[in-house]
């Protein structure tokens, strides 16, 4: 292939990447007011996200699994056809139950384009530049989430309804449709074999189990509701369907694909990369907390509170890049490692040392130049290396379930840490019946100074325990970075 149709093909597969990375980030600033049109609560609200992301996770494997069997080029441009097709009639929903409806087939659209770029560049490009490329497909995805939400706020400002959020997609879609029909070369591996329908379903059921559950628990009462039937249950049938797929995997027809070989699963380098995987969406999920920390820590107010995001937001893009260029030079095991160093020195400078506005934005910056580091290559490559050619799609997407496991979980966990973290003060000024930004809008009404700053003291230990936990995350990648290099994986 030349490299001129080359790079253009590349370029096709980063829109795509961008189109559906975007569409994350540009519904948060459209929640409020699709509750309103829809005249639904705050809580139905958010099944809008939480079904894109089961479907996500159920859609990402399945569709790495098929692009590698029946090739890249043709599930891409499936992938992109339902994502745009989901838009539309999302944007033109008559009652909620149909949003959420064309919210999960939108979903079941944007679950692959990611995977599929990242296995397209890994058999169409040299390993020297493979590291550069994902990263720069990473530092895209980071790029979208910091503008989507102003892109978003933009888009409701000018057309004054949602439904131009999703109605933008559309031409973007049919243009990248086009130019891959005539520029992305099909590339497969060769497959012979009936597809693994067992094992496909048996891991499906496993992660919408484990999904469920997940979107289940409670940041208020976490304890509580892990023992309730629908987060216990949900996990105890989760872990029976993967038991079945790990046996169904083990003794697989000779006649048949497995979905995942049984090698990959008893695999200690694939399956430490997954569970890094998942520390490292834990480390990405810090994102959501951000404006809250500076609001309630340094008194900044809500409307100015994102600003304190780009920090942290530039960083990540920075090291994104950066994680790419390294994975060529060091190799993804060190880059890992490297990447895990620098990640536990930034979130332990915010928890120790973010005790101003100044020292926030320098140390959030560190930390996102650290997890930024894996949001593209290093953890693709090493996958990649592992699993082999043959199973490289359905590794990424089996990877990218991992790393969204850890996006769902941390933000409850993050938020039970912080709402415990207030408890001793809530109950101080009678409020311990109230969320902790219920509290901090009564005691801004009552206009108590005093009160006020003890506060922002309580929010700075409080939100200290996010941190730290992000520390422990960070130091566990590094040590699974560490081990790997000397087992030379």
């Amino acid at each position: 292939m030349q490299a001129k149709p080359k790079t253009f093909a590349l370029v096709i597969f980063i829109l795509g990447v961008f189109m559906s990375a975007l569409d994350n980030g540009i519904i948060s600033s459209a929640l409020t007011t699709i509750e309103y049109s829809f005249n639904i609560s705050a809580v139905q609200g958010t099944w809008g996200i939480t079904l894109y992301t089961l479907g996500m996770a159920i859609a990402t494997p399945i569709v790495g699994k098929l692009a590698d069997k029946f090739g890249r080029k043709k599930l891409f441009l499936i992938e992109i056809s339902i994502f745009a097709l989901g838009s539309l009639l999302v944007a033109f929903s008559p009652s909620f139950t149909f949003f959420l409806a064309a919210r999960l087939l939108q979903s079941f659209g944007g679950g692959g384009i990611f995977i599929i770029a990242s296995s397209h560049i890994l058999s169409t490009y040299s390993k020297e530049k493979q590291g550069a490329l994902l990263g720069a497909l990473g530092a895209i995805n980071g790029i979208a989430s910091v503008v989507g939400p102003n892109l978003g706020s933009l888009v409701l400002n000018v057309t004054g309804h949602w439904s131009w959020l999703f109605l933008i997609n559309l031409p973007i879609a049919v243009f990248v449709i086009i130019a891959g029909l005539i520029a992305i070369p099909e590339t497969k591996q060769s497959h012979t074999q009936q597809l693994d329908i067992r094992g496909l379903t048996l891991l499906t059921f496993g992660i919408l189990s484990f999904m469920l559950a997940i979107t289940n628990l409670q940041s208020g009462a976490l304890l509580a509701s892990l023992l309730t039937v629908k987060v216990l249950g949900l996990f105890a049938l989760g872990i029976v369907f993967f038991g079945a797929f790990v046996w169904a995997e083990k003794n697989i027809k000779v006649k048949t694909d497995p979905f995942l070989p049984y090698s990959l699963l008893k695999s200690q380098g694939f399956l430490l990369t997954l569970l890094m995987g998942l520390l490292s969406g834990t480390l990405i999920a810090i994102f959501v907390f951000i404006p809250s920390f500076v609001e309630q820590t340094f008194g900044i107010s809500a409307n100015n509170s994102g600003i304190f995001m780009s920090g942290i937001g530039l960083g990540s893009i920075v090291g994104a890049g950066l994680g790419g260029m390294l994975v060529s030079k060091l190799g993804a095991t060190r880059t890992i490692t490297l990447s895990g160093i620098i990640s536990t020195i930034g979130f332990g400078l915010i928890a120790f040392f973010g005790t101003s506005t100044i020292l926030f934005i320098a140390a959030s910056s560190v930390a996102g130049l650290g997890f930024g580091m894996l949001m593209g290559a290093p953890f693709s490559v090493l996958i990649n290396q592992i699993a082999g050619a043959k199973d490289s799609g359905v590794a990424l997407g089996t990877l990218s379930v991992s790393r969204q496991i850890g996006l769902t979980i941390a933000p409850t966990l993050y938020a039970t840490i912080v709402q415990n973290g207030f408890s001793e003060f809530a109950k101080s000024v009678g409020g311990s019946h109230l969320s902790v930004e219920a509290l901090y809008l009564k005691l801004q009404k009552l206009g108590d100074t005093v009160q006020i700053n003890l506060f922002h003291q309580t929010a700075q230990s409080a939100y200290q325990g996010l941190f730290l936990l992000a520390v422990a995350a960070s130091l566990i990648i590094l040590a699974g970075g560490i081990y790997l290099n000397r087992k030379k994986i």
